[in-house]
Protein backbone atom coordinates (compact mmCIF):
# COMPACT_ATOMS: atom_id res chain seq x y z
CA UNK A 1 0.00 0.00 0.00
CA UNK A 2 1.33 3.28 -0.74
CA UNK A 3 -0.16 6.96 0.00
CA UNK A 4 0.24 9.45 -2.48
CA UNK A 5 0.40 13.00 -1.67
CA UNK A 6 -0.24 16.26 -4.09
CA UNK A 7 1.30 18.66 -1.70
CA UNK A 8 4.90 18.68 -0.08
CA UNK A 9 3.92 17.32 3.43
CA UNK A 10 1.25 15.04 4.46
CA UNK A 11 -2.50 16.33 5.82
CA UNK A 12 -3.90 18.17 3.12
CA UNK A 13 -6.55 20.63 4.44
CA UNK A 14 -4.84 19.45 7.81
CA UNK A 15 -1.61 20.92 6.10
CA UNK A 16 0.78 23.15 8.50
CA UNK A 17 2.42 26.53 7.94
CA UNK A 18 5.52 27.12 9.49
CA UNK A 19 6.51 30.88 9.09
CA UNK A 20 8.28 33.16 11.24
CA UNK A 21 8.76 31.31 14.25
CA UNK A 22 4.56 30.21 14.30
CA UNK A 23 3.04 27.23 13.33
CA UNK A 24 -0.17 27.72 11.82
CA UNK A 25 -2.50 24.55 11.30
CA UNK A 26 -4.01 25.38 7.80
CA UNK A 27 -7.36 23.90 8.64
CA UNK A 28 -9.63 21.22 11.18
CA UNK A 29 -8.60 22.98 14.90
CA UNK A 30 -11.28 20.65 16.91
CA UNK A 31 -11.67 17.11 17.75
CA UNK A 32 -14.85 16.02 18.90
CA UNK A 33 -14.72 12.09 19.09
CA UNK A 34 -11.63 11.14 20.58
CA UNK A 35 -12.63 7.67 21.27
CA UNK A 36 -12.50 7.14 17.65
CA UNK A 37 -8.97 8.03 17.46
CA UNK A 38 -8.41 5.57 20.48
CA UNK A 39 -9.90 3.37 18.95
CA UNK A 40 -8.22 3.47 15.60
CA UNK A 41 -4.53 3.11 17.75
CA UNK A 42 -5.91 0.70 19.62
CA UNK A 43 -6.17 -1.32 15.70
CA UNK A 44 -2.60 -0.74 15.28
CA UNK A 45 -1.89 -2.41 18.34
CA UNK A 46 -0.97 1.56 19.87
CA UNK A 47 -2.23 3.86 22.53
CA UNK A 48 -3.44 7.48 21.01
CA UNK A 49 -1.60 8.74 24.59
CA UNK A 50 1.25 7.04 23.34
CA UNK A 51 1.70 9.76 20.08
CA UNK A 52 -0.81 12.52 20.99
CA UNK A 53 -1.61 14.69 23.89
CA UNK A 54 -5.28 15.59 23.82
CA UNK A 55 -6.15 18.62 25.89
CA UNK A 56 -10.05 19.30 26.62
CA UNK A 57 -11.47 22.78 26.08
CA UNK A 58 -13.54 24.04 28.82
CA UNK A 59 -15.81 26.16 28.16
CA UNK A 60 -15.26 24.96 24.15
CA UNK A 61 -15.50 28.22 23.11
CA UNK A 62 -17.12 31.39 23.28
CA UNK A 63 -19.75 33.00 21.14
CA UNK A 64 -20.00 36.82 20.85
CA UNK A 65 -22.56 38.82 19.46
CA UNK A 66 -22.75 42.11 17.39
CA UNK A 67 -23.08 43.64 20.15
CA UNK A 68 -20.66 42.91 22.88
CA UNK A 69 -22.43 40.32 24.71
CA UNK A 70 -21.27 36.59 24.91
CA UNK A 71 -21.92 33.08 25.72
CA UNK A 72 -19.74 30.55 26.73
CA UNK A 73 -20.87 26.97 25.58
CA UNK A 74 -19.64 24.18 27.54
CA UNK A 75 -20.74 20.69 28.80
CA UNK A 76 -21.11 21.75 31.97
CA UNK A 77 -25.25 21.52 31.92
CA UNK A 78 -25.81 23.88 35.21
CA UNK A 79 -23.09 25.96 33.29
CA UNK A 80 -25.46 26.37 30.56
CA UNK A 81 -28.46 26.48 31.86
CA UNK A 82 -27.20 29.62 33.76
CA UNK A 83 -25.52 31.04 30.49
CA UNK A 84 -28.95 30.57 28.83
CA UNK A 85 -31.24 32.20 32.00
CA UNK A 86 -28.84 35.44 31.38
CA UNK A 87 -30.27 36.10 27.85
CA UNK A 88 -33.83 34.97 28.16
CA UNK A 89 -35.23 32.98 31.70
CA UNK A 90 -37.84 31.77 29.86
CA UNK A 91 -35.99 30.12 27.59
CA UNK A 92 -34.05 27.65 29.79
CA UNK A 93 -37.24 25.00 29.51
CA UNK A 94 -37.26 25.38 26.17
CA UNK A 95 -33.61 24.74 26.26
CA UNK A 96 -33.39 21.45 27.88
CA UNK A 97 -36.11 20.59 25.76
CA UNK A 98 -33.90 21.23 22.89
CA UNK A 99 -31.26 19.13 24.52
CA UNK A 100 -33.73 16.12 25.11
CA UNK A 101 -34.38 15.96 20.89
CA UNK A 102 -30.59 16.66 19.85
CA UNK A 103 -30.39 13.76 22.20
CA UNK A 104 -32.69 11.28 20.13
CA UNK A 105 -30.83 12.42 16.81
CA UNK A 106 -27.75 11.22 18.56
CA UNK A 107 -29.10 8.21 19.45
CA UNK A 108 -30.99 7.60 16.07
CA UNK A 109 -28.73 9.19 13.45
CA UNK A 110 -25.35 8.31 15.11
CA UNK A 111 -25.47 5.19 17.17
CA UNK A 112 -27.76 3.64 14.95
CA UNK A 113 -27.75 4.81 11.91
CA UNK A 114 -24.65 5.65 11.73
CA UNK A 115 -23.02 1.95 12.00
CA UNK A 116 -25.12 0.47 9.10
CA UNK A 117 -24.47 1.10 5.41
CA UNK A 118 -26.41 2.43 3.22
CA UNK A 119 -25.63 0.27 -0.17
CA UNK A 120 -29.65 0.23 -1.77
CA UNK A 121 -32.74 1.93 -1.86
CA UNK A 122 -34.31 -0.60 0.67
CA UNK A 123 -31.45 0.23 3.10
CA UNK A 124 -32.55 3.62 2.85
CA UNK A 125 -36.19 2.88 2.85
CA UNK A 126 -35.73 0.74 6.20
CA UNK A 127 -34.31 3.81 7.75
CA UNK A 128 -37.25 6.18 7.11
CA UNK A 129 -39.30 4.89 10.69
CA UNK A 130 -36.27 6.62 12.23
CA UNK A 131 -35.86 9.63 10.41
CA UNK A 132 -39.54 10.45 10.46
CA UNK A 133 -38.73 10.05 14.94
CA UNK A 134 -36.36 12.57 14.31
CA UNK A 135 -38.67 14.61 11.70
CA UNK A 136 -35.53 15.06 10.02
CA UNK A 137 -37.08 16.85 6.97
CA UNK A 138 -36.87 19.87 9.01
CA UNK A 139 -33.59 22.43 9.19
CA UNK A 140 -31.95 22.64 12.15
CA UNK A 141 -33.18 26.21 12.50
CA UNK A 142 -36.68 25.29 12.64
CA UNK A 143 -35.73 22.59 15.01
CA UNK A 144 -34.01 25.27 17.22
CA UNK A 145 -36.97 28.16 16.55
CA UNK A 146 -39.11 25.64 17.92
CA UNK A 147 -37.98 25.30 21.24
CA UNK A 148 -36.25 28.88 21.87
CA UNK A 149 -37.65 32.16 21.33
CA UNK A 150 -35.10 34.30 22.20
CA UNK A 151 -32.64 35.30 18.92
CA UNK A 152 -29.22 35.09 20.08
CA UNK A 153 -29.62 31.47 21.89
CA UNK A 154 -31.37 30.57 18.19
CA UNK A 155 -28.14 31.33 16.86
CA UNK A 156 -25.73 29.83 19.52
CA UNK A 157 -28.08 26.56 18.87
CA UNK A 158 -28.28 26.01 15.32
CA UNK A 159 -24.76 27.53 14.02
CA UNK A 160 -22.76 23.85 14.36
CA UNK A 161 -23.60 22.34 10.78
CA UNK A 162 -21.29 25.51 9.58
CA UNK A 163 -18.13 23.50 11.29
CA UNK A 164 -18.92 20.99 8.23
CA UNK A 165 -20.04 22.90 5.50
CA UNK A 166 -23.96 23.08 5.97
CA UNK A 167 -26.26 25.94 5.75
CA UNK A 168 -28.32 25.91 9.17
CA UNK A 169 -31.70 27.14 7.33
CA UNK A 170 -31.60 23.99 4.89
CA UNK A 171 -29.22 20.95 6.51
CA UNK A 172 -31.62 18.62 8.34
CA UNK A 173 -31.98 18.80 11.83
CA UNK A 174 -30.86 15.46 12.49
CA UNK A 175 -27.32 17.57 12.75
CA UNK A 176 -28.24 18.74 16.01
CA UNK A 177 -26.52 15.63 17.13
CA UNK A 178 -23.91 17.57 17.11
CA UNK A 179 -24.82 19.47 20.12
CA UNK A 180 -24.80 15.84 21.35
CA UNK A 181 -21.03 14.96 20.41
CA UNK A 182 -19.77 17.57 21.79
CA UNK A 183 -21.59 17.57 25.47
CA UNK A 184 -21.06 14.14 25.62
CA UNK A 185 -17.70 13.56 24.51
CA UNK A 186 -16.18 17.03 24.70
CA UNK A 187 -14.03 19.36 22.07
CA UNK A 188 -10.19 18.45 22.69
CA UNK A 189 -6.94 20.43 21.29
CA UNK A 190 -4.00 18.38 20.48
CA UNK A 191 -0.69 19.77 21.90
CA UNK A 192 1.59 20.48 18.97
CA UNK A 193 -1.77 21.43 16.49
CA UNK A 194 -3.22 19.13 14.28
CA UNK A 195 -0.61 18.77 12.36
CA UNK A 196 0.46 16.52 15.92
CA UNK A 197 -2.17 14.05 14.83
CA UNK A 198 -1.22 13.79 11.08
CA UNK A 199 2.31 13.09 12.48
CA UNK A 200 0.94 10.29 14.08
CA UNK A 201 -1.10 8.79 11.38
CA UNK A 202 1.97 8.79 9.17
CA UNK A 203 3.99 7.26 12.01
CA UNK A 204 1.30 4.31 12.36
CA UNK A 205 1.75 3.82 8.70
CA UNK A 206 5.34 3.52 8.59
CA UNK A 207 4.93 0.76 11.43
CA UNK A 208 2.39 -0.78 9.13
CA UNK A 209 4.79 -0.79 5.84
CA UNK A 210 2.88 1.93 4.69
CA UNK A 211 5.05 4.67 2.61
CA UNK A 212 3.45 8.25 1.98
CA UNK A 213 5.05 10.11 -0.76
CA UNK A 214 4.35 13.51 -1.26
CA UNK A 215 4.22 16.25 -4.47
CA UNK A 216 2.65 12.67 -6.34
CA UNK A 217 -0.37 14.74 -7.73
CA UNK A 218 -2.49 11.89 -9.38
CA UNK A 219 -4.09 13.36 -12.65
CA UNK A 220 -6.41 10.25 -13.88
CA UNK A 221 -7.82 7.14 -12.54
CA UNK A 222 -7.11 4.47 -14.93
CA UNK A 223 -10.52 2.06 -14.98
CA UNK A 224 -10.79 -1.27 -17.57
CA UNK A 225 -13.79 -3.54 -17.82
CA UNK A 226 -15.71 -1.19 -14.71
CA UNK A 227 -12.89 -1.81 -12.19
CA UNK A 228 -10.38 0.75 -11.53
CA UNK A 229 -6.76 -0.86 -12.18
CA UNK A 230 -4.22 2.27 -10.87
CA UNK A 231 -3.64 5.91 -11.42
CA UNK A 232 -1.59 8.47 -13.73
CA UNK A 233 0.68 10.90 -11.60
CA UNK A 234 1.34 14.34 -13.04
CA UNK A 235 4.38 13.41 -14.27
CA UNK A 236 3.45 11.15 -16.78
CA UNK A 237 3.97 7.73 -14.65
CA UNK A 238 1.21 5.15 -14.04
CA UNK A 239 1.02 2.83 -10.83
CA UNK A 240 -1.24 -0.23 -11.50
CA UNK A 241 -3.10 -1.12 -8.21
CA UNK A 242 -5.46 -3.63 -7.15
CA UNK A 243 -7.47 -1.11 -5.44
CA UNK A 244 -7.71 2.66 -5.07
CA UNK A 245 -9.30 4.69 -2.67
CA UNK A 246 -9.66 8.41 -3.18
CA UNK A 247 -9.88 10.96 -0.67
CA UNK A 248 -9.80 13.88 -2.22
CA UNK A 249 -12.93 16.05 -3.07
CA UNK A 250 -16.01 13.77 -4.15
CA UNK A 251 -16.98 16.31 -7.40
CA UNK A 252 -13.35 16.89 -8.75
CA UNK A 253 -12.95 13.09 -8.19
CA UNK A 254 -15.74 12.24 -10.21
CA UNK A 255 -14.94 14.83 -12.95
CA UNK A 256 -11.39 15.53 -13.34
CA UNK A 257 -9.85 11.87 -11.79
CA UNK A 258 -12.20 9.47 -14.10
CA UNK A 259 -12.94 9.57 -17.64
CA UNK A 260 -17.18 10.26 -18.47
CA UNK A 261 -17.02 6.66 -19.95
CA UNK A 262 -16.92 5.14 -16.65
CA UNK A 263 -19.26 7.17 -14.61
CA UNK A 264 -22.49 7.44 -16.49
CA UNK A 265 -24.15 8.23 -13.16
CA UNK A 266 -21.89 10.58 -12.00
CA UNK A 267 -21.82 12.74 -15.18
CA UNK A 268 -21.06 16.41 -15.17
CA UNK A 269 -24.00 17.69 -15.54
CA UNK A 270 -25.22 15.86 -12.21
CA UNK A 271 -22.16 16.99 -10.73
CA UNK A 272 -22.58 20.46 -11.65
CA UNK A 273 -26.45 20.11 -10.61
CA UNK A 274 -25.05 19.26 -7.29
CA UNK A 275 -25.87 21.75 -4.03
CA UNK A 276 -22.18 22.68 -2.60
CA UNK A 277 -20.42 23.97 0.93
CA UNK A 278 -19.42 27.01 0.88
CA UNK A 279 -16.02 28.31 0.92
CA UNK A 280 -13.90 30.03 3.17
CA UNK A 281 -11.15 32.86 3.67
CA UNK A 282 -8.55 32.31 6.24
CA UNK A 283 -6.20 34.93 7.60
CA UNK A 284 -3.30 32.94 9.48
CA UNK A 285 -1.26 35.73 11.40
CA UNK A 286 0.98 35.74 14.50
CA UNK A 287 1.50 38.62 16.83
CA UNK A 288 4.39 40.51 18.62
CA UNK A 289 2.30 40.51 22.05
CA UNK A 290 -0.35 38.54 23.73
CA UNK A 291 -4.11 38.44 24.47
CA UNK A 292 -4.93 36.66 26.83
CA UNK A 293 -8.55 37.90 27.27
CA UNK A 294 -9.02 36.39 24.16
CA UNK A 295 -10.27 32.54 24.39
CA UNK A 296 -8.92 29.46 22.56
CA UNK A 297 -12.17 29.04 19.98
CA UNK A 298 -14.48 32.26 20.01
CA UNK A 299 -17.23 32.94 17.42
CA UNK A 300 -17.39 36.62 16.21
CA UNK A 301 -20.84 37.59 15.00
CA UNK A 302 -22.11 40.16 12.76
CA UNK A 303 -24.82 42.02 12.19
CA UNK A 304 -26.85 39.17 10.28
CA UNK A 305 -27.46 35.49 10.42
CA UNK A 306 -30.35 34.37 8.69
CA UNK A 307 -29.69 37.21 5.84
CA UNK A 308 -25.98 36.68 5.62
CA UNK A 309 -26.35 32.65 5.39
CA UNK A 310 -28.90 33.43 2.13
CA UNK A 311 -26.09 35.66 0.75
CA UNK A 312 -23.53 32.58 1.02
CA UNK A 313 -25.32 29.68 0.13
CA UNK A 314 -28.02 30.61 -2.09
CA UNK A 315 -26.81 34.26 -3.76
CA UNK A 316 -23.69 33.26 -4.07
CA UNK A 317 -22.71 36.60 -3.20
CA UNK A 318 -19.51 37.97 -0.95
CA UNK A 319 -21.04 40.61 1.39
CA UNK A 320 -19.81 43.43 2.87
CA UNK A 321 -20.42 41.86 6.51
CA UNK A 322 -19.20 38.72 7.94
CA UNK A 323 -19.48 36.45 10.79
CA UNK A 324 -16.32 34.81 11.93
CA UNK A 325 -14.43 32.16 14.02
CA UNK A 326 -11.07 33.17 15.46
CA UNK A 327 -8.54 30.36 16.51
CA UNK A 328 -6.32 31.19 19.34
CA UNK A 329 -3.92 28.22 19.72
CA UNK A 330 -1.31 29.78 21.75
CA UNK A 331 -4.05 30.35 24.68
CA UNK A 332 -3.60 26.24 24.94
CA UNK A 333 -0.56 25.52 23.86
CA UNK A 334 2.65 27.68 23.94
CA UNK A 335 4.88 25.47 21.04
CA UNK A 336 2.86 27.28 17.94
CA UNK A 337 4.38 30.71 18.87
CA UNK A 338 7.45 32.07 19.92
CA UNK A 339 7.87 33.52 23.26
CA UNK A 340 5.35 36.40 24.57
CA UNK A 341 3.58 36.32 21.03
CA UNK A 342 0.42 34.68 19.76
CA UNK A 343 -0.47 32.62 16.85
CA UNK A 344 -3.95 33.30 15.20
CA UNK A 345 -5.84 32.04 12.42
CA UNK A 346 -9.88 33.87 11.64
CA UNK A 347 -11.97 32.39 9.31
CA UNK A 348 -14.91 33.96 7.24
CA UNK A 349 -17.55 31.56 6.04
CA UNK A 350 -18.06 33.02 2.16
CA UNK A 351 -19.96 31.37 -1.55
CA UNK A 352 -17.50 29.25 -3.19
CA UNK A 353 -16.63 30.47 -6.86
CA UNK A 354 -19.88 30.90 -8.30
CA UNK A 355 -19.99 34.37 -6.73
CA UNK A 356 -17.33 35.27 -9.55
CA UNK A 357 -15.34 37.00 -6.93
CA UNK A 358 -11.91 37.76 -8.05
CA UNK A 359 -10.07 36.56 -4.91
CA UNK A 360 -6.52 37.99 -7.00
CA UNK A 361 -7.87 41.65 -6.13
CA UNK A 362 -10.22 40.64 -3.35
CA UNK A 363 -8.09 38.97 -0.54
CA UNK A 364 -6.24 41.74 0.35
CA UNK A 365 -9.53 44.61 0.81
CA UNK A 366 -11.17 41.56 2.25
CA UNK A 367 -8.36 40.89 5.01
CA UNK A 368 -7.67 44.27 5.84
CA UNK A 369 -12.19 44.23 6.42
CA UNK A 370 -11.08 41.57 8.95
CA UNK A 371 -8.15 42.94 10.34
CA UNK A 372 -10.62 46.30 11.04
CA UNK A 373 -13.35 44.33 12.32
CA UNK A 374 -10.89 42.27 15.01
CA UNK A 375 -8.87 45.68 16.04
CA UNK A 376 -12.26 47.39 17.33
CA UNK A 377 -13.87 44.55 19.20
CA UNK A 378 -10.92 41.89 20.28
CA UNK A 379 -8.10 42.42 19.39
CA UNK A 380 -6.92 45.94 20.09
CA UNK A 381 -3.92 47.44 18.35
CA UNK A 382 -3.75 44.48 16.34
CA UNK A 383 -2.53 46.19 13.01
CA UNK A 384 0.35 47.57 15.00
CA UNK A 385 2.02 44.34 16.06
CA UNK A 386 1.31 41.67 13.56
CA UNK A 387 4.48 40.33 12.73
CA UNK A 388 3.42 37.66 10.08
CA UNK A 389 0.66 36.76 7.99
CA UNK A 390 -0.86 34.98 5.00
CA UNK A 391 -4.27 33.71 3.73
CA UNK A 392 -6.04 31.01 2.17
CA UNK A 393 -9.06 31.94 -0.61
CA UNK A 394 -11.85 29.75 -2.30
CA UNK A 395 -9.06 30.32 -5.26
CA UNK A 396 -6.63 28.09 -3.52
CA UNK A 397 -9.13 25.55 -2.32
CA UNK A 398 -10.08 24.97 -6.05
CA UNK A 399 -6.69 25.60 -7.25
CA UNK A 400 -4.16 24.07 -4.24
CA UNK A 401 -6.68 21.45 -2.60
CA UNK A 402 -8.41 20.62 -5.84
CA UNK A 403 -11.78 21.55 -4.37
CA UNK A 404 -14.66 21.74 -7.49
CA UNK A 405 -16.16 25.53 -7.07
CA UNK A 406 -14.10 25.97 -4.29
CA UNK A 407 -15.96 24.94 -2.03
CA UNK A 408 -14.21 23.88 0.99
CA UNK A 409 -16.38 21.03 2.27
CA UNK A 410 -17.88 19.23 -1.25
CA UNK A 411 -21.29 18.60 -1.50
CA UNK A 412 -23.73 20.41 1.08
CA UNK A 413 -24.45 17.93 3.98
CA UNK A 414 -28.55 17.90 2.73
CA UNK A 415 -30.35 15.07 3.51
CA UNK A 416 -30.38 13.57 0.35
CA UNK A 417 -26.84 14.29 -0.31
CA UNK A 418 -25.45 13.60 2.87
CA UNK A 419 -24.36 10.69 4.98
CA UNK A 420 -27.46 8.39 4.36
CA UNK A 421 -27.73 8.89 0.52
CA UNK A 422 -23.80 8.69 0.08
CA UNK A 423 -22.48 10.37 -3.35
CA UNK A 424 -20.71 7.15 -4.48
CA UNK A 425 -22.91 4.19 -4.43
CA UNK A 426 -23.34 3.36 -7.59
CA UNK A 427 -19.92 2.49 -8.53
CA UNK A 428 -19.50 1.20 -4.98
CA UNK A 429 -21.88 -1.54 -6.04
CA UNK A 430 -20.57 -2.22 -9.58
CA UNK A 431 -16.53 -2.85 -7.39
CA UNK A 432 -15.72 0.83 -8.52
CA UNK A 433 -13.43 3.19 -6.68
CA UNK A 434 -15.73 5.11 -3.89
CA UNK A 435 -14.14 8.09 -3.25
CA UNK A 436 -14.47 11.59 -1.58
CA UNK A 437 -13.84 13.57 1.17
CA UNK A 438 -16.70 13.87 3.26
CA UNK A 439 -16.75 13.88 6.83
CA UNK A 440 -20.32 14.59 7.73
CA UNK A 441 -21.13 12.77 11.45
CA UNK A 442 -23.48 10.24 11.31
CA UNK A 443 -21.41 7.65 9.16
CA UNK A 444 -18.17 8.01 11.50
CA UNK A 445 -18.44 5.27 13.68
CA UNK A 446 -18.52 2.47 11.74
CA UNK A 447 -16.21 3.41 9.63
CA UNK A 448 -13.36 3.91 11.86
CA UNK A 449 -13.61 0.96 12.57
CA UNK A 450 -13.64 -0.92 8.76
CA UNK A 451 -10.47 1.33 8.33
CA UNK A 452 -7.84 -0.93 9.86
CA UNK A 453 -9.81 -3.42 10.59
CA UNK A 454 -10.87 -4.27 6.76
CA UNK A 455 -9.13 -1.95 4.85
CA UNK A 456 -6.45 -2.08 1.53
CA UNK A 457 -3.73 -2.90 4.15
CA UNK A 458 -4.95 -6.10 5.38
CA UNK A 459 -4.93 -7.21 1.67
CA UNK A 460 -2.33 -9.80 0.93
CA UNK A 461 -2.65 -8.00 -2.44
CA UNK A 462 -0.26 -5.04 -2.71
CA UNK A 463 -2.76 -1.95 -3.52
CA UNK A 464 -1.85 1.39 -3.94
CA UNK A 465 -3.98 4.27 -2.12
CA UNK A 466 -4.58 7.99 -3.53
CA UNK A 467 -4.75 10.69 -1.49
CA UNK A 468 -5.34 14.27 -3.04
CA UNK A 469 -5.87 15.80 0.30
CA UNK A 470 -7.24 14.86 3.48
CA UNK A 471 -8.87 15.55 6.83
CA UNK A 472 -7.28 14.48 10.54
CA UNK A 473 -8.86 10.79 10.34
CA UNK A 474 -8.30 8.22 8.91
CA UNK A 475 -10.22 6.85 5.54
CA UNK A 476 -12.50 4.21 6.52
CA UNK A 477 -11.99 1.33 4.02
CA UNK A 478 -13.91 -2.15 3.09
CA UNK A 479 -11.79 -4.45 1.28
CA UNK A 480 -12.58 -2.99 -2.03
CA UNK A 481 -14.67 0.54 -1.16
CA UNK A 482 -13.60 3.14 0.64
CA UNK A 483 -15.26 6.63 2.17
CA UNK A 484 -13.71 9.60 4.03
CA UNK A 485 -14.84 10.39 7.32
CA UNK A 486 -13.86 12.60 10.20
CA UNK A 487 -14.31 16.45 11.25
Amino acid sequence: MEVLEKLDGPGGRAYVWKQDGFSFDAGPTIITVPHLLEELWALCGRKLSDDIDLRPMEPFYRIRFDDGSWFDYSADPVHMRAEVARFDPDDVAGFERFIEEAALCYRLGFEKLGARAFDSIGDLLAAAPDLARMRGWRSIYDMVCSHLRNEKLRVAMSFHPLLIGGNPLSVTCVYSLINTLERRFGVHWAMGGTGALIRGMVKLLAERGVAVRCNAEVKRITVENGRATGVELADGSVQRADIVVSNADTAWTYKHLIAPEHRRHWSDRRIERGRYSMSLFVWYFGTKRRYDEVPHHMMLLGPRYEELLTDIFKHHKLAEDFSLYLHRPSATDPSVAPEGHDAFYVLAPVPHLDSGTDWATQAEPYRRAIEARLEATVLPGLRDHIVTSRVTTPQDFHDRLLSYKGAAFGLEPLLLQSALVPPAQPQRRRGRPVHGRREHPPRRRRSRRADVGQGPGESDSACRAVRLSCRPAAPPCRPTTCRSAGR
